[in-house]
């Protein structure tokens, strides 16, 4: 009798939804070990850059507290100047064709894409259909496929080895195209537009008082991504470039990384050139995220309904 008693006394496990904070909780512990795998994916990779670029030549590979540390001095200043001084300060001009090519290409990509997105969205034209059905199948396909293509088309009319080489060809972007539309279709009352064209006001100004405002968020997106996308590109420079002092900073640091291969350097440690330089050229492109994140806040209408 005492052994069923205490049987009976032994409290069952919970069951239905006295059981559902545990299992919240065993899903929340899951997704932050996810998460936490993630930002050490991510960031590592940028630690080791910052680390190594302290480095000398020498510490570099034989440091005695390993890749993920500094070693036993500080010699990032030593590592900028030379890298800004190396072959006549090559790295700077390489560094001021990236910022001309992702600024006119971004720029360019980012207006051809709010009008034809624009367009697409509340224009009813012979056509539309047929047009944005190619314009989807041109975003399925990659970019590095019409390299060839356009370096052909560019010699027919000269313009290879020129700056316009590769600021043309960035200023296409369909996937920009569709998500202005996209965008455009949802964020952007038609209600509001007939709204504006009863009060007298033309189509431009339309497009520039009311629309443009409500699209700034995507705005902003098509215009990182395509100067993320023009800063990162380097299948595109090497095929259209030839000359060294047109080369962006993917083209030139990857120079320098079959110079250092055959021991050419001519008595300076390219890899520390090529960690330091790597580490300069993403700087750019945080200071943008940094700069253009706060255009993602606030109402979207600010600005529009006035």
């Amino acid at each position: 009798m005492s052994v069923l008693t205490r049987t009976a006394d032994v409290e069952a496990p919970p069951t239905g939804a006295a059981a559902a904070p545990r299992r919240r909780g065993r899903r929340a512990w899951t997704s932050h070990v996810f998460l936490a795998f993630l930002v050490l994916y991510f960031v590592l990779p940028l630690w080791f850059l910052v680390v190594a670029s302290t480095k000398s030549g020498g510490g570099l590979f034989n440091s005695p507290n390993g890749a993920l540390w500094f070693g036993d001095g500080f010699h990032l200043f030593d590592n900028l100047s030379t890298l800004f001084t190396y072959n006549d300060g090559i790295y700077l001009r390489w560094l001021g064709n990236s910022l001309l090519y992702a600024f006119g290409g971004g720029v360019g990509a980012t207006v051809l894409a709010v009008l034809a997105g624009y367009a697409f969205a509340k224009f009813d034209f012979p056509g539309r259909r047929l047009t944005f059905a190619l314009l989807l199948g041109a975003v399925m396909v990659p970019m590095t496929a019409l390299v060839i293509p356009t370096f052909v088309m560019l010699s027919e009319v000269g313009m290879t080895n020129t700056v316009w080489a590769v600021i043309l060809p960035s200023m296409l972007s369909p996937f920009g195209v569709y998500l202005m539309r996209v965008y455009c279709a949802d964020a952007v009352p038609d209600e509001l537009l007939d709204a504006a064209r009863m009060d007298g006001a033309g189509e431009f100004r339309v497009f520039r008082q009311v629309a443009l405002p409500l699209m700034r968020p995507a705005l902003v997106t098509v215009l990182l991504l395509s100067v993320v996308g023009t800063w990162n590109n380097y299948f595109l420079p090497l095929a259209v470039l030839s000359d060294s002092q047109l080369f962006p900073v993917t083209v030139g640091i990857n120079l320098w990384q079959g110079l250092a291969g055959a021991n050419n350097g001519g008595g300076v440690s390219l890899y520390t050139l090529i960690i330091v330089g790597s580490l300069v050229s993403i700087l750019p492109l945080i200071g943008a995220f940094l700069g253009l994140q706060k255009y993602w806040q606030g109402g979207l209408s600010i600005g529009s309904l006035k």
